[in-house]
């Protein structure tokens, strides 16, 4: 059982910059990718980034590529999302999920999902 908890999201301007944060707690040593994902209003949930467990691999979106960048904190058990450049199409409810297979695959599976946290970007 992992649990997972989003923070960091909220109302920014466009060309603004947010820091996502996803917290696991559980058994968080089964854990290996990690993975954010969006979904926007009217619209199907999509990858946004993911993450290895040791980091070193990691893959974007294109539309994300350049302006997020994903990152982890294993003795934290923590796993971030720096957005930067951020414009009005990237409004979503943004989604953090873990993965517990030892093989890097960033659209998953993905058996464990945070509640997520609005990202609102004005224009």
């Amino acid at each position: 059982q992992v649990q997972l908890v989003e923070s960091g999201g909220g109302l920014v301007q466009a060309g603004g910059s947010l820091r996502l944060s996803c917290a696991a707690s559980g058994r968080t040593f089964n854990i290996y990718t990690m993975g954010w994902f969006r979904q926007a209003p009217g619209k199907e949930r999509e990858f946004v980034a993911a993450i290895s467990w040791s980091g070193e691999a990691t893959y974007y979106a294109d539309s994300v590529k350049g302006r997020f960048t994903i990152s982890r904190d294993n003795a934290k058990n923590t796993v971030y999302a720096q957005m930067n450049s951020l414009k009005a199409e990237d409004t979503a409810v943004y989604y953090c999920a873990a993965g517990t297979t030892a093989a890097f695959r960033p659209y998953g599976p993905y058996p464990y999902w945070g509640q997520g946290t609005q990202v609102t970007v004005s224009s």
